[in-house]
């Protein structure tokens, strides 16, 4: 894997390319001088987060015959306070499943995704505990 960032201003805008030219903006918070034109990294850390679950999980549904016609993930994460680095403690990951999705099916698929499958999931865990609560709507 290689990503390459460029500098874009003079404060911390930060613009990210991967090998497939995919770009993602970066940014520093405010209150350190950032101006908001792009996410912070922690931020990306918890998106690649759920992104890489929500990939696994729809992989494993698809195998089993089963196609949600929507999948929303929240994720609420808190880092310590006052500390340097601020690392990552809780993660808690709601997923909203629409269409006919089979309720133990999917718990299955979100537990084999965080205890197995998901990368990033696996690397967060050796600090935060993560949880996981869904909901299926019809």
């Amino acid at each position: 894997m290689n990503i390459q960032l460029e500098r874009k201003n003079t404060a911390y805008h930060f613009e990210a390319i991967n090998e497939s030219g995919q770009i993602v903006n970066m940014d520093a918070n405010p209150s350190i001088g950032g101006e908001n034109k792009g996410a912070r990294p922690m931020e990306l850390l918890i998106m690649g987060l759920g992104g890489c679950s929500a990939i696994d999980i729809l992989l494993i549904l698809k195998k089993q015959k089963i196609e949600p016609t929507g999948l929303s993930i929240s994720i609420d994460a808190d880092r310590e306070k006052d500390a340097v680095p601020s690392l990552f403690t809780n993660i808690h990951i709601k997923y909203t499943f629409r269409g006919n999705v089979d309720s133990t099916k999917a718990e299955k698929a979100i537990q084999l995704s965080l205890d197995k499958y998901c990368s990033v999931a696996k690397t967060l865990e050796k600090t935060a505990t993560i949880t996981s609560s869904f909901v299926v709507e019809n």
